[in-house]
């Protein structure tokens, strides 16, 4: 049995931040910029509070079965609200999305290699 990668992405948006809270967040904005951003264990999390209150997350987890992703869908919106949570932030419609990277089609390159190797 092979180790599946999964990616989650976890979407919502700040919800009744003080204007304290507003100012932690634009003078750490650089730190969360999407040029930033990856998928990992831990996640990273990107924001842009002078445009708008949206937040992403963005996580990656592994597991051996196709059901697995269901699992790790869970423990990166409980990693995110903990995070949100630990630091006072409230938020709003939290919504998550994830990809069984074992089920991704091909890139161009990768078919490539893929027909140079059963050649």
């Amino acid at each position: 049995m092979s180790t599946r990668t999964f990616r989650i992405t976890v979407r919502g948006a700040f919800d009744g931040l003080t204007d304290a809270q507003r100012a932690a967040l634009l003078a750490e904005a650089a730190e969360h910029d999407v040029l930033r951003s990856a998928f990992t264990p831990e996640g990273t999390l990107t924001y842009d509070i002078a445009a708008r209150p949206a937040f992403v997350f963005r996580f990656s987890d592994t597991g051996e079965e196709e059901e697995d992703i269901l699992e790790a869908t869970e423990r990166a919106e409980a990693a995110a609200q903990a995070w949100l949570a630990e630091r006072g932030y409230g938020f709003k419609n939290l919504r998550s999305t994830a990809e069984d990277l074992s089920r991704a089609p091909l890139g161009k390159r990768q078919r490539r290699a893929a027909r140079s190797i059963g050649s």
